[in-house]
């Protein structure tokens, strides 16, 4: 007995001190590489090491130029071949970058269309730039030399060649950028990656090094690298209002990109402003559901297709308002808070599930790697309010003002108020249901839509559609005093325990977005019925 439970956990032991050894040695190569190698125990492909052409089943391959290569060879690997050139000269950074094996799938040949990369061996090419792909036997050298063209997405690449010229008139001292090629080309719409590796489900390290392949990589950023106001710096060396931003994460992560780009319209830099797409990797995601970008990405679409959905978005405006806090009584020296709000405020039973899922996530964040997981928190806390009924009698800690007009409450548990149409995970709050139907909430009107819920019960009846909120109204200007006691508040999913005070959101600037128009949702199509009913309703009236 004593042995069947010693030698699997001394086996374990020994493959990890093994595994340690193995990181430690491939760090020492990683380090100061001009490839961005990553390793791996196994490849998700049959693949082969691009030194001795055996196959390898461990190994690293670079996220940039996509060689593989075993552990035994990836210092000769290292010396022997160049890595995608983010930034290059002459006709060397016109040319097409061959590499040789390791093919996508259901790849075919540039010059006689038949299929690539099929044979068990290191064999034919691939473009790192345009990503064509030539067979051994088809390979000529009118291929070798010719001019990329840079494939289906050259209107969204940075050409190295670009960055080079950009680079020299900086240290000359001009600006007259537009002389460059592309500059002035009629469709060029430089994209920019930020992805935040912390998101959500943790795909954010694999999106890197998939848009890094398809891209120039100066042009993707990792977020828990580098700050968003850094990497928009990249802006102001491409076309005015040219340039589009993907923001890969969660609505905190687009709500700290956005507050990047404020900070460029303080510097004067209003006409590099870009415009801001999303893939969602939150857990909530309620402004990319808003914008037609879905509830949540769990890698069910190809990257190149989230780049054609990013060329062909349209350009629309979003409303951000300022949320301050200003204590009151003795805390009322204190400096008042202020926040930025993109999608919504609110005080009571949704603001403590935030408030303690935030708490729990602190201490082990670890558990919090899935979107599945999170929401299961979330649902935990909200059953565990539903018994306590930690915000009962709302109604009498707080009064609302709306365009300066007192509003009576009735005997509410929470009061939310909404930038956007969707809340809570994909629940459309002021629309509602039934024979009741409202106008569609906008994001682009400078108004608010107040709502009010009588608890977490009544919170999960309005998320399966079975109830609607207490609508309170619409203003420009909302007003929301809590005479005593301490409540949850949070704003767009940071919470915070707040004593009394007086909570003032006043309209603070447009945001320019990327709106898609991809296939309807049901609850899309539902809400737009409604309010085509509406109207009808209005016309007959007239």
């Amino acid at each position: 007995t004593l042995c069947s439970v010693l030698l699997p956990v001394l086996v374990t032991l020994w493959c990890s001190a093994q595994r340690s050894r193995r990181q430690l040695l491939i760090r020492d190569i990683f380090r100061g590489s001009k490839h961005d190698w990553c390793y791996t125990d196994l490849f998700g492909q049959p693949s082969y090491c691009c030194v001795c052409a055996q196959p390898v089943l461990r190994g690293a391959f670079c996220r940039c130029c996509g060689r593989r290569a075993g552990e035994g060879c990836l210092k000769r690997a290292e010396r022997r071949f160049p890595c995608k050139e983010a930034v290059a000269r002459g006709a060397a950074a016109k040319g097409h970058h061959w590499i040789r094996g390791n093919l996508p799938l259901c790849s075919h040949c540039r010059a006689c269309g038949q299929q690539c990369g099929t044979q068990p061996k290191l064999c034919d090419y691939r473009c790192v730039w345009c990503q064509q792909t030539v067979h051994d036997e088809c390979m000529q050298n009118s291929l070798k030399n010719e001019e990329c063209t840079f494939g289906e997405f050259r209107d969204l690449i940075i050409p190295p060649y670009y960055l080079y010229a950009i680079n020299q008139m900086r240290k000359d001292k001009r600006t007259d950028y537009e002389k460059v090629v592309p500059y002035g080309r009629k469709h060029w719409i430089p994209i920019i990656v930020l992805a935040n590796t912390r998101s959500g489900n943790n795909m954010g390290e694999t999106l890197l090094g998939e848009f890094k392949m398809l891209l120039n990589p100066v042009q993707v950023f990792d977020l828990s690298k580098i700050a968003p106001a850094k990497a928009l710096q990249l802006c102001t060396l491409l076309p005015c209002n040219a340039v589009r931003v993907l923001v890969c994460g969660g609505d905190g992560t687009v709500g700290w990109v956005l507050d990047a780009i404020d900070e460029m319209k303080i510097k004067g830099q209003e006409r590099f402003i870009p415009q801001v797409a999303i893939l969602p990797l939150g857990t909530g995601n309620d402004l990319s559901n808003t914008l037609g970008w879905g509830a949540g990405y769990a890698g069910e679409v190809p990257v190149e297709q989230i780049l054609r959905n990013v060329m062909e978005a349209d350009g629309i405006k979003l409303d951000r308002w300022k949320v301050q806090v200003t204590n009151k009584g003795y805390y009322n020296l204190r400096k008042p808070k202020v926040f930025t709000m993109n999608n919504y405020f609110s005080i009571g039973p949704d603001a403590l599930m935030a408030l303690n899922f935030h708490a729990h996530r602190e201490k082990t964040p670890s558990l919090f790697s899935s979107r599945i997981i999170n929401k299961a928190v979330y649902f935990f806390y909200g059953t565990k309010d539903c018994l306590v009924q930690e915000c009962k009698d709302l109604n009498k800690k707080v009064e609302l003002e709306l365009d300066g007009e007192r509003i009576e409450l009735p005997n509410l548990e929470g009061i939310i108020v909404l930038n956007i149409g969707y809340w809570g995970g994909g629940c459309r709050l002021w629309e509602g249901m039934g024979d009741e139907p409202y106008p569609l909430a906008r994001h682009d009107d400078g108004l608010l839509e107040v709502v009010g819920v009588y608890g977490s019960f009544h919170c999960a009846q309005i998320q399966v559609k079975l109830a609607n909120p207490v609508r309170l109204g619409q203003a420009h200007t909302v007003r929301l005093i809590l005479k005593s006691s301490k409540m949850p508040m949070q704003v767009d999913g940071e919470p915070w325990a707040q004593g009394p005070c007086t909570v003032t959101i006043t309209h603070k600037t447009h945001a320019l977005m990327l709106y898609h128009s991809g296939e309807q949702t049901d609850d899309d199509a539902s809400s737009v019925s409604e309010q085509e009913h509406v109207r009808e309703q209005t016309d007959e009236d007239v």
